[in-house]
């Protein structure tokens, strides 16, 4: 396995955890370039492609893991699903955090980390049972099946207010402990909005499997094409036959576009770095993309130390952008924020970098 291989999924990898921290951390929520806010309800703006993207790397990543992997199927298993358990109990640690104030039965139970945590372990059970051939075949049941569950509640199913993602987390866990940002209870990360995220991860792992596993770089990026493409394709037909696009349900529409989507940029960032060898922009990535659970974990840690930190009735970071960045415009000010944090978290890397510390899971 080259070190340009790894080179490549080490950038993806790390853009998508810029843009994870960029979108999550603005100057003022007030002021956003549209691009950089997620679609209110059905559609996908670029912000709505990085949570998939990053998902679909963890699939590339397993493959690669699991090449290099010594230990039993029997042992990875039980090492996949005691990783993903890790990851969902950060999740929840990061949403209680700084714990001396809040009731832990009070706090969110869902959130990014629990759906990487979970997507992981899931598609590691699949992943163990069933072989590479019939990979196709598992993620067109979950597609095809999660659309069916959702058609229960017939079109309004696919409504904020009518989902069964909703009314199972509501009867599951209740209000209080569910995502209130939509104005109603309404959870993106919930429970059953995981299901077809599985395939996300899935479908990472496909594309990864022929990449790692091919001899002509070349070949290999003329095979994905069409599947990126038709990926594409078939994610928007199925957006305009009555399966929109829609990232709080995680609609399998929206699994296939992004996927394919995905897909795409992999294999243009493999011939930039793998064919062309043009990688003296990379590093940058590569530092965020070797710890992107430490980057990602810091940023919320960080940003809510920023937030306690109070004069008068502002916080620190607000008093950042009023004082500081604002001076160069509304808006433009709250993405020069949102890079200065992502600069900041970058130094964080930079030093873990600098000690070839790679922290894992």
């Amino acid at each position: 396995m080259s070190s340009n291989r790894i080179l490549a999924l080490d950038v993806l990898r790390g853009l998508t955890i810029v843009l994870m921290i960029l979108v999550n951390n603005p100057g003022s929520w007030a002021n956003v370039y549209g691009p950089l806010l997620h679609a209110k309800w059905d559609g996908c703006t670029p912000t709505d492609l990085v949570f998939p993207f990053f998902l679909f790397v963890v699939g590339i990543s397993m493959f690669a893991s699991k090449q290099k992997s010594v230990i039993d199927e029997n042992e990875w298993l039980k090492k996949s699903v005691l990783r993903g358990l890790k990851i969902v109990l950060i999740g929840f640690l990061l949403n209680w955090f700084p714990f001396y104030d809040r009731n832990p039965f009070d706090v969110r139970i869902y959130g990014v980390l629990q759906r990487i945590g979970l997507a992981y372990i899931f598609a590691s059970v699949v992943l163990h049972f069933v072989s590479l051939k019939y990979l196709v075949a598992v993620i067109g049941v979950i597609l095809i099946s999660y659309f069916g569950i959702l058609m229960i509640n017939g079109e309004a199913g696919f409504t904020l207010e009518g989902n069964l993602v909703r009314s199972i987390d509501l009867a599951l866990i209740g209000e209080k402990n569910i995502y209130k940002g939509y104005g109603i209870p309404f959870d993106p990360e919930g429970l059953l909005s995981t299901y077809p995220s599985i395939a996300t991860v899935l479908l990472g792992y496909l594309i990864g499997s022929w990449y790692f596993t091919s001899e002509s770089k070349t070949a290999y990026i003329t095979k994905i094409l069409p599947y990126g493409l038709g990926f594409c394709i078939l994610g928007y037909v199925w957006h305009i036959t009555g399966f929109p696009l829609n990232k709080p349900i995680w609609s399998s529409s929206y699994v296939l576009w992004t996927a394919g989507l995905a897909t795409l940029v992999y294999g243009f960032l493999i011939w930039l770095i793998d064919v062309k060898e043009i990688k003296s922009w990379t590093n940058p990535f590569r530092i965020f993309g070797q710890n992107p659970l430490v980057c990602f974990v810091l940023s919320g840690v960080i940003m809510k130390i920023f937030m306690r930190i109070k004069f008068d009735e502002d916080n620190l970071y607000s008093v950042l952008y009023k004082s500081v960045f604002s001076l160069a415009g509304d808006k433009f000010g709250s993405l020069l924020q949102a890079i200065f944090y992502c600069l900041l978290i970058w130094l964080i890397a930079l030093y873990l970098d600098r000690k070839k510390w790679i922290i894992k899971v």
